[in-house]
């Protein structure tokens, strides 16, 4: 049995895998990807040099740590799977996960949930329409095989969204227009975090360089966006916007890319039974971790931006730092040793999280764009539910995401909230006048993802006996700081 199993292979679960196995742990490592990188280095073994030339050096800093993952699976010190879906974690650590139609239950004493970020719900008029996508999708496309959507509209906010229109445009590739949908009062509400941010200037000024070099391109970029829909038949056709309450106007296009920031992917950590907070801050929901990223179930811990959104670098950080906390808990250093080698690791990343704040309120998304304008606007995807359906169960007795299932199903797909959960919460709290946080989300119970019931009737189990359970005096009590 291995000591620890690490559930995602970006940034944050390399690390931690590679800082582990450092310290003489056995390392498993599940990774829904057919290579290592996770979406931030998605193909980064396989990139050519115009690859890494069109996606920047942030992209390329990803090769050295995929690098040293496949030396040490070579070598045998971490077993690296593949193409393999976790589909639940439970409070002994037991790891359940398919892998080409073949089911599988292992477990370990410890675990690492880096499940990284998903894009935030962007549930405007005809954003199930084909030809839609979110914008990280079409980023996916360009590592992955190289393709791009021609002529595409992008549409909403956030410096990723920026990074992906400038990663178009030094591919050669047509951009219709960028329209932004980010409030006109975000810069100003940043302002009181720019000291903060000033820590990380280079971040700031890379990402003027990015508009500069869109703008030289000539993609009109149209500010202050205030309304959007999607019009089309059977297919997106334009994109109708208006900014500040003027007049609609209309954009033809076949291709529309959506984005307005990214969230924690905590689908995995609540079916795990790990306490989360709502971080009023990003608007989202986020694990409950201490410093050494331990979460509130013993021997569970969570790197990266599945513990809130930080970046990349602060993934790095955080998943070594997790893996120290895990060495240290079974026993491999005192922690003393443990303080000393996380001691530059804490410095490094109050230094990259500096600029959190400032980016949070700048690109915090307006109120409109997270609750649907029109009522025949689809927000459960997977039961085709529309807003107006939801309205009329909130308008009933459905007052929290749980007891909505009940009324008319929602959430209850086969993604399981991930792309209407934050929706549905908004739309109970401008309903009812709760705080998000006291309305809640929705209970999520493994499997997180279908499974066929064959393949867990045909499931290996590959560990010998239940693993131990641990315990707050073992090393890796959940204590939150």
């Amino acid at each position: 049995m291995h000591d620890l199993i690490v559930i995602g292979a970006g940034p944050a679960g390399m690390q931690a895998a590679l800082t582990a196995s450092d310290h003489g742990l056995s390392v498993l490592i599940l990774d829904e990807q057919p290579k290592p990188g996770g979406q931030i280095y998605r193909n980064i073994e396989g990139a050519s040099a115009q690859d890494l030339e069109i996606l920047g050096d942030d992209y390329r800093k990803g090769l050295p740590l995929a690098q040293a993952v496949r030396a040490k699976v070579q070598d045998g010190s971490i077993r690296y799977i593949s193409n393999a879906m976790v589909w639940q974690v439970t409070d002994e650590r037991e790891v359940g996960y398919s892998v080409g139609g073949q089911a599988h239950l292992t477990a370990a004493p410890r675990i690492v949930l880096a499940t990284g970020a998903m894009e935030r719900p962007f549930p405007v008029e005809g954003w199930t329409l084909p030809g839609v996508m979110t914008a990280g999708a079409a980023q996916t496309m360009l590592k992955s095989s190289g393709l791009a959507a021609e002529g595409a509209v992008f549409a909403g906010s956030g410096p990723l969204l920026a990074l992906i229109v400038y990663q178009y445009v030094k591919a050669g590739v047509p951009v219709a227009a960028l329209l932004d949908t980010t409030p006109a009062n975000g810069f100003g509400r940043a302002l009181p975090h720019l000291p903060g941010a000033l820590r990380r200037a280079g971040m700031l000024w890379k990402g003027w360089r990015w508009l500069a070099r869109i703008k030289r391109a000539g993609v009109p970029i149209v500010e202050n966006v205030t309304d959007l829909k999607l019009v089309g038949d059977d297919a997106v056709s334009g994109v109708s916007y208006r900014c500040d309450g003027g007049g609609w106007q209309t954009i033809e296009t076949r291709h529309t890319l959506l984005h307005q920031g990214v969230v924690p992917n905590v689908n995995l950590s609540m079916a795990a039974g790990l306490e989360h907070d709502w971080d009023g801050r990003q608007l989202c929901w986020r694990p409950r971790v201490d410093r050494w990223r331990a979460g509130s179930v013993p021997g569970i811990s969570v790197a990266g931006d599945g513990a809130g959104i930080e970046g990349a670098a602060a993934a790095h950080l955080t998943g070594a730092i997790a893996a120290l906390g895990v060495a240290h808990g079974l026993g491999r250093f005192d922690g003393n040793a443990r303080d000393r080698l996380a001691a530059p690791l804490f410095k490094a990343l109050n230094r990259e999280s500096a600029i959190r704040p400032f980016l949070d309120a700048w690109f915090e998304p307006a109120a409109q764009f997270r609750t649907p304008a029109s009522p025949s606007t689809i927000v459960c995807r997977c039961e085709e539910l529309t807003a107006g359906a939801i309205e009329q169960a909130i308008a009933e007795g459905g007052t929290g995401p749980n007891q909505l299932k009940a009324f008319c199903r929602a959430g209850m797909g086969p993604c399981q909230g991930r792309f209407c959960g934050l929706t549905v919460q908004a739309m109970i709290a401008e309903k009812t006048g709760k705080p998000p946080e006291t309305v809640g989300y929705y209970r999520l119970r493994p499997p997180i993802k279908p499974v066929p019931l064959r393949e867990l009737a045909a499931m290996k189990v590959e560990f010998p006996e239940a693993p131990d359970t641990g315990g707050p005096d073992d090393g890796a009590s959940a204590t939150h700081g």
